[in-house]
């Protein structure tokens, strides 16, 4: 689908923002001029929109924990071209996965020793975080299924260890239901938190097969809603949805327009 289709879809019902992503070939890649990227903003405010962040799933082709030292050189690359997208684009913040130790989902991954993921991960992010404090945008840390800073505490450990307020957290909800209670995560991150994820995950299913629409799951949405309220955390809470064919074989710009009602329901609560 054509960014602008997009754009369109999401205005038409009714959000506010629109996280964009970085990909190999998209409307946003690794290639994209800055004429390009200012090109893409005019488009976001001609829609009424504003950007709400900078996502990408490159990190599951360049762990930054591996043992190969050119796909950490990879992973590099790839940080350093987001934060110079997103100061492009105006964003003070993008989602950084920091390493994997092993990923289930991607058949015969490379599985990395966890005290060696470790030290890898925090090399990786220290090297980028001058870049970052000179273009104000923060490294944002998702906890996410890459086994790795698996509890609240390490992922409050691991951003402090960095002592710059330009590492924080992607926090994603659905993300940590699989092993812990999303509410326990925003308690203990507190102001760590630079953006929010909302999904919803359905425990008794165990796999990437247990996302499903938001409030069909088993998140507790009051108590989410409760700690945000409580750190107290003001910015974007961002819809990342699993693509609509598993859920919509037909008309699949209604989980869209769904996913818009179901966040308005989750901030009345």
């Amino acid at each position: 689908m054509a960014l602008a289709e997009k754009l369109r879809l999401a205005r038409g019902a009714g959000f506010e923002g629109f996280e964009i992503d970085l990909t190999e070939e998209g409307s946003v890649n690794l290639k994209s001029t800055a004429r390009e990227l200012r090109d893409i903003r005019q488009a976001v405010d001609k829609h009424g929109l504003q950007l709400s962040g900078l996502a990408t799933g490159l990190y599951w082709g360049a762990n930054a924990a591996s043992a190969d030292p050119r796909v950490v050189a990879k992973a590099s690359a790839i940080l350093k071209r987001q934060l110079t997208v997103a100061a492009n684009l105006g964003l003070d913040a993008v989602l950084v996965i920091p390493g994997a130790v092993g990923v289930d989902f991607i058949p015969g991954g490379e599985v990395v020793a966890y005290s060696d993921a470790y030290a890898r991960a925090r090399k990786f992010v220290a090297a980028a975080v001058p870049l970052a404090e000179k273009l104000k945008v923060t490294i944002g840390i998702e906890n996410v299924w890459n086994k790795f800073l698996l509890s609240p505490r390490e992922m409050v450990e691991f951003i402090d260890s960095f002592k710059s307020d330009r590492v924080g957290a992607y926090f994603d909800v659905g993300n940590a239901l699989a092993t812990g209670y999303p509410e326990h995560w925003i308690q203990l991150l507190g102001k760590r938190i630079a953006r929010v994820h909302f999904k919803d995950y359905r425990r008794n299913v165990g796999t990437v097969d247990g996302f499903v629409e938001l409030l069909s799951g088993d998140v507790n949405w009051p108590s989410v809603m409760q700690a945000l309220r409580a750190v107290p955390y003001k910015g974007w809470c961002t819809a990342e949805m699993i693509p609509p064919v598993p859920f919509y074989k037909h008309a699949p710009e209604v989980l869209i327009e769904n996913t818009a009602r179901a966040m308005r329901g989750i901030f009345n609560l």
